[in-house]
This record gives C-alpha cells, structure tokens and sequence, in this order.
C-alpha cells in the first residue's frame, strides 16, 4: 500500500488537512484524475483517509487523514529523512 507510486504524497498533502478532489490534484503534481481516484479509494478502504460528502447543492467531496492515517505521517516523515541521508539517489 504504501509502496505504491502518489499514495505517500497523498498523504503528505492530506496532513495539512482536508482537502476536495481537485485541491488534492493540485497538491501533486503529475497524477492523472484516474490514478487520483484509485489512490483515494484505496486509502480510504485502507482506512488512512475519510471520504465525507456533502450532497449540497452542489456536491462536494472532501478527503481528510483518519486517526490511523494521521498516525502514520510521523513514521512516513522519519523514513523520508532516513532515505535522504541513507540512499544516494
């Protein structure tokens, strides 16, 4: 899960709080809408993101950090700092 290509940037962005589908676009730079989408599904079945909907009008989707998943930058922050000062890239 975390493994996979945009989800720790996703949860990167998510960690600066809540976020609808096109800021969370934004917020990394390069996803394609399709592979967003997939990403914040399989975070959210994971239960590291809630999906809240707001029926409106109009529609509107917010994404934002499950307890689990704020629980979890604190260690993806430490294992970027150990890349950066252990792999040569």
């Amino acid at each position: 899960m975390l493994g996979k290509r945009w989800n720790g940037m996703l949860l990167d962005a998510l960690s600066g709080g809540s976020l609808s589908f096109s800021a969370a676009r934004r917020s990394v730079p390069g996803i394609s809408d399709a592979v967003l989408s997939d990403r914040l599904a399989e975070l959210t079945d994971a239960g590291l993101v809630h999906r809240q909907v707001d029926p409106g009008p109009p529609l509107s989707v917010e994404y934002s950090l499950t307890t689990a998943g704020e629980k979890l930058i604190p260690v993806l922050s430490q294992l970027g700092r150990w890349a950066a000062e252990n792999l040569n890239a």
